[in-house]
């Protein structure tokens, strides 16, 4: 009898973990997430987005580490804030729209300051694919609970995901004189979790 309430005890404390241990998918709200980068324009700071087309999130809440992003955005589609700007951000010399219709942005490695509490941030490094062009990015990343959610609720939540990229590593280095190499992605992503 003691060794059948033992299994018993075993499968009743098992089966919780490793259903909890699993990845949970997450699919994007696009109509309320943005991924948004700022670009310095002969010295003015401006802002741009780009919508996103395909974004696979799975996140694994006891082992953060496990979890995994990719996205990519509709750089067709992009907007630089003026018509002129957009116009340039779309040409050969710069992502080369037509070329290379889209960016995409693929995790590695996930890392939480603290995997207890994700609102306190990490680092996501991925790969990064512009103009065909790949190359590492180290992102910085916090995770929240939607706004109205109870609190243990994960079921909507909301990303901050910032960082800086350098444009000629990927062979964009149209308009070098008046624009900045540097750009900064500054990206607000809501998902909620997949049926």
């Amino acid at each position: 009898m003691t060794r059948i309430l033992n299994s018993i005890a075993f499968l009743l404390f098992w089966i919780p973990s490793a259903v909890t241990a699993a990845s949970v998918n997450y699919t994007l709200q696009a109509d309320r997430s943005e991924v948004g980068f700022i670009y310095t324009l002969s010295g003015a700071q401006n802002r741009g987005t780009m919508p996103v087309v395909n974004a696979d999130i799975a996140i694994d809440f006891q082992q953060f580490s496990a979890s995994t992003v990719d996205v990519s955005v509709d750089v067709r589609n992009a907007r630089a804030g003026m018509i002129f700007a957009t116009e340039a951000l779309k040409a050969a010399s710069v992502l080369d729209a037509d070329n290379h219709p889209t960016i995409r942005f693929q995790s590695t490695a996930i890392r939480a300051k603290n995997p207890r509490n994700l609102s306190e941030g990490g680092a996501i490094d991925g790969l990064l694919t512009i103009r065909g062009v790949t190359r590492p990015v180290t992102l910085n990343a916090a995770v929240f609970r939607q706004q109205g959610t109870a609190q243990g609720d994960l079921s909507q939540l909301s990303f901050r995901i910032n960082g800086q990229v350098s444009r000629s590593a990927f062979g964009a280095t149209g308009y070098g004189d008046i624009v900045s190499d540097t750009i900064t992605l500054d990206i607000a992503a809501r998902v909620v979790q997949a049926q």
